[in-house]
This record gives structure tokens, C-alpha cells and sequence, in this order.
């Protein structure tokens, strides 16, 4: 049967007030300063790709993909977005998508979105930045290095962000370090292989048509319509495609249910479109479609406004006469 994807995020309940009072503070100083850094990179070239990133990454974590033990993984996108975008543009991507999921379809919880913030937008990215930055400066930039960067950024980008939601819980005394970091970092080294081969996949198709989007040198060179229209065309399918996603438990809810602490989640206080659901629909396949194509346009919308305002403007040379 054809049924929603799972929620995927820490819920509310998972971690304790000072915890998430952290992650909250910690996600806030770095999500503003990125607001502010991001103007210094933002080419206006750059405000649609930005958006498209955006809605192919909220599209890809819906299609969750089963992997060992009963358990599922889903894209985290992190390292595809600091690749072809930068760190601080990453940043603001990984936030709206996290906060449309929070926010509009209750995945992960509304206080809790700090922490999620944390594990996604702020480690996710700076740890992808860290070891794409590494593997292209090892390969003098060659296109080996590039794939291999890449995927040993999003294996990296996951395996640390589920260590970071294991602390998170040990801290708030949720579960024991001893048994919640072994357990989420067995299963997200192998949900890391999956974000690796996507990842490499999406970076082997730009660099086929843009190579100028994932070079390392200072190209300005950032025209053409070919990438953001397959993008957002891409991002339509995953939606269309969501009800094909594995109904196993994400790595986070089977290693709650096997340590049996998934009945401290809480339901968040209202409801918008739960659980990728359209509200209103009988057939459950066409509201997981409908509710996928209406966040993709909200997270279209939302991140090529924010990259619009954001953006640098780019000025024809003046060429000088008699």
C-alpha cells in the first residue's frame, strides 16, 4: 500500500528545556549572521537556484529508502546545498526546509526545531563544508575530487548530525550515551551511504551542464536555465513519487522504539497538513502527492524570496567611446 512518508525529525518531548534552549541559541546567532553573510555571496544570478535547491531537497526527504534492520533513511541535503551554493546560503536553505516540515507538516516539533536546526542547518552544513573544502584542496581541484568530495561530505554531514541528535538526547536524559550514540551511528553510516550516492548523482548531472556551478576557482559565470528547470521539474517528481517511500521507521524513531522512549514524543498544538497528508483527501497516495507539490512551491517561494532580498546586483561592464 501507498501511504506518507514518515516524520523524520526529533519531535517534542525528546529533549529536556535546557537542551533545547541551547540548540535554540546556538541555530539563532549562526541563522542570523548567515541572513547577513549570505549578501556577500549572493549573486542575483544565483536567486533561482537557491529556490530550486530549496524544493529538491524538501521533495527528497520525503521519498524515504528502506536500509538494513527495518529501518529508513531519507536525503538530508545538506552537503548538495553548501556545494553548489556555499555554507551561508546552505544555512538558510536547510532552515526554511526545516521549518516548513516543523511548521506547515508537523515533522519534528515546534520547540524542538532548534535542536533539528542545529543537527541539520548548522552541523549538516559547516560539517560538509569542512571535508568537501578538505578533499578539493587534497585534489587540486580534479573532478575526482568533487564526486568524492561530495560524498564523503553528505556521509560525513549525516553520521554527525545523527551523533549531535544522539548527544541531544543523552543530555536531556532521554537516552543513555552509551546506548544511543552506538545505535544512531550504526544506522545512519549506513542511511550515509544512500545521501553519498544522491548526492554524487545530483553533482554529476550540474557538472555535465554547468560545470561552472560546482568549480572551486571565483567563476561569476552563473546564466542559464538548464539546471534550475530539470531542478524544479526534479523536485515535481519527488513529490509526485513520495507515496513510493518506504513506511519503515527513519533511523531516529526505530532507535526510540528499540530503546523505548518514541511514547515521550508530543503532537505538536495544531495541525496544518500532518504527516504529508492533504487534509480533505480520501485517497491517501493523492494527499502525499498534493501536500508534496504545495510544499514544494511554499519552499520554492520562500527561499528564492529570501535569496532575492539577499542578492547582490550584477552590473553590466560599461564599455568606454569616443
Amino acid at each position: 500500500m501507498l501511504r506518507s512518508p514518515q516524520a523524520m525529525h526529533i519531535p517534542d518531548g525528546f529533549l529536556s528545556g535546557l537542551v533545547l534552549a541551547v540548540c535554540w541559541a546556538i541555530s539563532g546567532l549562526v541563522i542570523v549572521y548567515a541572513f547577513v553573510r549570505v549578501k556577500r555571496d549572493m549573486d542575483e544570478r544565483k536567486v533561482p537556484l537557491m529556490g530550486v535547491v530549496a524544493a529538491a531537497i524538501f521533495a527528497g526527504q520525503m521519498l524515504n529508502f528502506p536500509v538494513a534492520a527495518g529501518t529508513s533513511g531519507h536525503l538530508l541535503g545538506a552537503a548538495l546545498a553548501t556545494i553548489l551554493l556555499g555554507p551561508w546560503a546552505a544555512v538558510l536553505v536547510m532552515t526554511i526546509v526545516a521549518g516548513a516540515q516543523a511548521l506547515i507538516f508537523q515533522d519534528g516539533g515546534i520547540v524542538a526545531l532548534g535542536a533539528n536546526l542545529l543537527n541539520m542547518a548548522v552541523s549538516g552544513v559547516f560539517v560538509s563544508y569542512t571535508v568537501y573544502r578538505a578533499v578539493q584542496r587534497f585534489s587540486n581541484g580534479a573532478k575526482w575530487g568533487l564526486l568524492g568530495g561530495g560524498f564523503l561530505a553528505a556521509w560525513t554531514s549525516i553520521f554527525i548530525a545523527s551523533l549531535a541528535a544522539a548527544l541531544q538526547l543523552a543530555f536531556s536524559g532521554t537516552s543513555p550515551a552509551n546506548l544511543g550514540v552506538p545505535a544512531m551511528a550504526l544506522v545512519h553510516s549506513v542511511i550515509g551511504i544512500g545521501e553519498g550516492l544522491i548526492t554524487v548523482g545530483a553533482l554529476t548531472f550540474v557538472y555535465a551542464v554547468r560545470p561552472d556551478l560546482v568549480k572551486t576557482t571565483d567563476q561569476k559565470q552563473i546564466g542559464g536555465r538548464v539546471v534550475w528547470i530539470v531542478g524544479l521539474l526534479l523536485a515535481l517528481a519527488l513529490a509526485v513519487a513520495s507515496p513510493l517511500a518506504s513506511t519503515n521507521p527513519d533511523g531516529l524513531e526505530f532507535v526510540a522504539e528499540q530503546q523505548g522512549f518514541l511514547d515521550k514524543a508530543q503532537a505538536n498544538s495544531y495541525e496544518i497538513i500532518p504527516d504529508y497528508a492533504m487534509p480533505g483527501m480520501a485517497d491517501e497516495s493523492a494527499a502525499t502527492v498534493a501536500a508534496g507539490i504545495v510544499g514544494v512551491i511554499i519552499v520554492f517561494g520562500v527561499a528564492t524570496g529570501v535569496a532575492f532580498l539577499r542578492r547582490t546586483r550584477v552590473t553590466a561592464p560599461t564599455s568606454s567611446g569616443s
